[in-house]
């Protein structure tokens, strides 16, 4: 049931309001953002470009991010994946090509998993399949944050972001990372972005075993200098799944999507086309 917003769209599902936009016209491909970042953030490059290939693209706010709902609590991972199947099945998308990203990937690996018939295939970056000691040493700091309360001052959180999610090659070209760290920077207007997605992870699982069974087409998109999914993890993702290619893009970071648009844009158009012709699956 689709719910109006403030000249933004909503739909319920799975108890909750989910705020969503489409772009364009053709075959739907369905963009899932990562933690803390809103579906907006996809049209600053991903969807003008998939647009113009000639596909449609959704975009939506997940659970936490306004003007999506923010209930209280630690969200699931589980969660937030029964959140974008009733996105798919309230806008009759299925079977549909996803683009996810970190986050937004491990909600399109588990649709890929327990609802296949929903996905006609998927592209999936900044991902992985399980955590190694390096990345839960860092899932747990930012739980401990978030429980603690503690709010850091903006030019500590902008400059600590910066070097987490940036290359090397941004970091040093001073014209680059000014304009990033005033975005990083800037208030969020939103109303605020609910801290339960923090918990939204993998929670110590090894997911691989479960990949093996996945029958849709993917392509793993890594980035060189990424510190939280760095390119071997994704690798094992790749391996995983059964009909999955890897594409590493170099001197970009975790938001390799937004440091190299272009080169990401063309992986992302090439691994749709390749597949345009591939039959589709229809719901059960």
């Amino acid at each position: 049931m689709a719910l109006s917003g403030e000249h933004v769209p909503q739909l319920l599902t799975n108890g909750i309001r989910l705020a969503y936009q489409r772009h364009g016209s053709g075959e739907p491909v369905l963009f899932i953002m990562g933690t803390g970042a809103a579906g907006r953030v996809w049209t600053v490059h991903q969807t003008p470009a998939i647009v113009r290939a000639g596909y449609e693209a959704i975009t939506f706010d997940n659970r936490g991010i306004p003007p999506s709902d923010r209930p209280p609590g630690r969200y699931a991972l589980a969660d937030m994946v029964s959140d974008t199947r009733g996105l798919i099945e309230g806008l009759g998308l299925a079977p549909c090509r996803i683009v996810g990203v970190s986050l937004g990937a491990l909600i399109a690996q588990e649709l890929l998993i327990t609802s296949p018939h929903l996905v006609h295939c998927a592209v999936l970056m900044s991902t992985k399949a399980r955590s190694d000691a390096a990345r839960r040493a860092h899932e747990a700091a930012h739980r401990v944050l978030a429980e603690s309360g503690v709010q850091l001052p903006p030019e500590y959180s902008a400059a600590t972001s910066v070097f987490q999610m940036l290359s090397p090659a941004t970091l040093d070209n001073e014209d680059a990372i000014s304009l990033w760290l005033d975005v990083f920077q800037l208030p969020d207007n939103g109303g605020g972005v609910a801290a339960g997605q923090t918990w939204a992870g993998l929670a110590g699982a090894d997911r691989r075993p479960a990949l093996r069974n996945v029958t849709a087409p993917c392509r793993v998109i890594a980035f060189s200098d990424d510190l939280i999914t760095p390119p071997l993890l994704g690798a094992e993702v790749a391996e995983a799944i059964p009909d999955c290619d890897f594409v590493e893009i170099a001197a970009c970071g975790h938001l390799g999507y937004l440091e190299r648009p272009d080169d990401v844009n063309a992986s992302i158009i090439e691994f749709l086309r390749k597949n345009d012709d591939r039959p589709e699956r229809k719901p059960k």
